[in-house]
């Protein structure tokens, strides 16, 4: 029988510890003949990613060997850290960066352990004759690293050879079908790889050796994305010199043949190494996913028609392989956990292997998306997901509204979706409402919409999330006097933005969130260490803009408390940033609670870090809007009270 109590207080099946112990994080799904491929990340095992493997019989077991973490640093977000090809798996080792084999007993190295720990750091990698080719970034003391491409012998026989460099950075090596050809990616500074890269094509030797490169597409103007040979040796790839990613294919007179001119985007902003978002069936015909709207649709592309496919889940994942006339990816519904499937492309059937969660949840606690655009500033329409509160043991009294979180995702280039995370019904099951916000700048909405945060970044990006929170109090949905916002990275900026030059929040939590841009141009990581001359302007010419963009020296404004989380480990906005915002807060006696968390980066890993995360915002917004969280919640410190 359904009990009454405030909003934010009821009970939940969904527990901090669920949200580590029911699960594992999927993705990077590939297939190497009839075998399958994925990467779990185990929170329980202290974020260690693992390498699974499936073959025909549905035996799962896994490839990395206990204690082998499948990471790597390049670019300090990873991805394709690892490759297979006819049994033989190579990955990256997080501990050391090396390169290693794991097709026997025990992993072998098979590139050199470097001068500087960790200095030589791999991914991307494509399989040529007994070669690996891939991306190589060699860390120095006191100099910005170099991104190359390499060759090393699969057998760890010789030390990796430069075959490409000259740019700042490198990716997506792909090796024709017939071996004869490579294609690649390279941008410069200042752009990022969705502002503008380089495809170049070039003949490959059996040693590994290019020659003959030809830039065949892009510019500092366009940018593309997953370059991939056909079966029969033709070049595709996507670009959005239309607006829209969308697919291209490579003719040999030196032109482009667009494939399927859509006001879609086909592509995704390159974060990580690895993505590929369309694949070749045996017969030719392509398999892709395009998002609009944040969402993302999978088709088959025939005869110049993309034919849609109504499938089950969502697809999720920018990764797609080709597997015994499947396609397999990493898929979630709205109700529905992530799990490994198989999709059937002429019916869009699907098959499940492995889900994300060990346990089921009952439907009648879980919050649907509710899609919304709505009004911003400068007459434009920003957009978002919008999740009511929802548990069938609890309701609300009458005429109580519930108290709203607003989620600002990270980037800020990227986006978020309406699949099915536990993280989002931790909140929505226990009285709160949540609106999750794809504000100007996020991709999935074509590049002007992607390119509006240009310049503007710390004011549009906050100005449609308190939209976003105004136009719920319009609606009469959500109580606009108990209103949290909260992010981690960017979304961490754009709380702290927020809470500091607006007051539409009773409160937030920044999780490694930035506090001082200019400090963050001064120290961050090579791939992002000109991200900010687009998103605010050129450092140190523009000094003044940054200093007037960065919360922590406009803290006379702030009157708001807050929550802060930071791993003490993070290379991509380091420590400093949240003990710089403080010390302010001590010095204006505003109360916060901080933790800071030994061994985790730029995300937290950590079953135990993750789940007193969770905890820690649930009981610091239930003390500024005065209400006791059900459950064993572990108090936190909160200082200045």
């Amino acid at each position: 029988m359904a009990v009454s109590a405030p909003y934010g207080s009821w009970d939940s099946p969904i527990t901090p510890a669920m949200l580590t112990h029911a699960g594992v994080g999927l993705g990077e799904v590939t297939a190497d003949g009839s075998d399958l491929y994925w990467v779990e990340s185990r929170p329980t095992e202290a974020g260690r990613s693992v390498i699974v493997r499936r073959t025909p019989d549905g035996a799962i077991e896994d490839v990395s060997p206990p204690g082998f973490n499948s990471r790597t640093r390049v670019h300090e977000y990873g991805g394709g850290a690892y490759a297979v090809r006819a049994g033989v798996v190579i990955s990256s080792s997080f501990q050391d960066q090396r390169v290693y084999r794991l097709d026997g007993a025990d992993p072998r190295p098979i590139t050199p352990e470097p001068g500087l720990p960790a200095g030589d750091r791999f991914a991307d990698f494509a399989f040529h004759h007994n070669l690996i080719i891939g991306v190589r970034e060699r860390h120095r003391p006191e100099a910005e690293a170099f991104n190359e491409l390499v060759a090393f012998p699969l057998d760890g026989s010789a030390p990796p050879q430069v075959i490409a460099g000259g740019h700042d950075f490198v990716s997506s090596p792909r090796v024709s079908p017939d071996g004869t050809r490579l294609a690649w990616l390279t941008w410069d500074h200042p752009n990022m790889p969705w502002d503008g890269t380089e495809l170049w094509l070039a003949d490959l030797a059996q040693d590994g050796m290019p020659s003959h490169p030809v830039r065949v597409a892009g510019g500092p103007d366009e940018s593309i994305f997953q370059p991939e040979w056909s079966p029969n040796g033709r070049l595709h790839f996507i670009s959005d010199r239309t607006n829209w990613w969308n697919l291209y294919r490579w003719e040999e007179s030196g032109e482009a043949t667009s494939l399927l001119p859509m006001e879609a985007d086909f592509g995704a902003p390159q974060w990580q190494f690895g993505y590929r978002r369309y694949a070749f069936l045996d017969s030719g015909r392509v398999v892709a996913l395009h998002e609009r709207d944040g969402a993302l649709t999978f088709g088959v592309l025939e005869d110049g028609q993309l034919h849609t496919r109504r499938l089950d889940r969502d697809i999720i994942s920018p990764t797609l392989a080709v597997a015994e006339g499947r396609v397999w990816t990493a898929a979630a519904g709205t109700a529905t956990p992530v799990a490994v499937v198989g999709i059937d492309p002429d019916s869009g059937g699907q098959q499940v292997i492995r889900s994300s969660l060990s346990i089921e949840l009952d439907d009648a606690y879980l919050s649907r998306p509710q899609p919304i655009e709505f009004p911003t500033t400068g007459n434009a329409r920003a957009h978002a997901f919008y999740y009511p509160p929802t548990n069938a043991d609890c309701f609300a009294s009458e005429g109580e509204l519930p108290p709203l979180v607003v989620w600002s995702h990270g980037g800020p280039t990227g986006s978020t979706s309406p699949a099915f995370t536990l993280a989002r019904q931790f909140w929505t099951s226990r009285g709160f409402a949540l609106v999750d916000v794809n504000y100007r700048g996020s991709t999935g909405y074509g590049r002007a919409y992607r390119n509006a945060l240009r310049g503007q970044w710390g004011v549009i990006d906050t100005d449609d999330c308190i939209a976003a929170a105004r136009y719920l109090v319009d609606q009469g949905l959500v109580d606009g006097q108990r209103m949290a916002i909260r992010g981690g990275s960017a979304g961490g900026y754009t709380t702290l933005c927020a809470l500091t030059f607006h007051d539409e929040f009773a409160t937030g939590a920044s999780y490694f969130g930035v506090a001082d841009i200019g400090a963050l141009a001064e120290e961050t990581h090579k791939f992002e260490s000109r991200y900010m001359d687009s998103m605010v302007g050129p450092y140190p010419e523009a000094v003044d803009l940054y200093r007037e963009r960065s919360p922590v020296y406009h803290t006379e404004q702030l009157t708001r408390p807050m929550l802060i989380l930071q791993g003490l480990d993070d290379e991509v906005v380091p420590p400093d940033q949240a003990e710089m915002m403080i010390e302010a807060l001590d010095r204006k006696g505003i109360p916060y609670a901080y933790l800071a968390f030994e061994g985790e980066g730029h995300g937290f890993r950590k079953a135990e870090n993750i789940e007193r995360s969770a905890e820690a915002e649930l009981f610091f917004y239930g003390w500024v809007f005065g209400f006791v969280p059900a459950g064993d919640i572990t108090p936190i410190e909160i200082h200045n009270v």
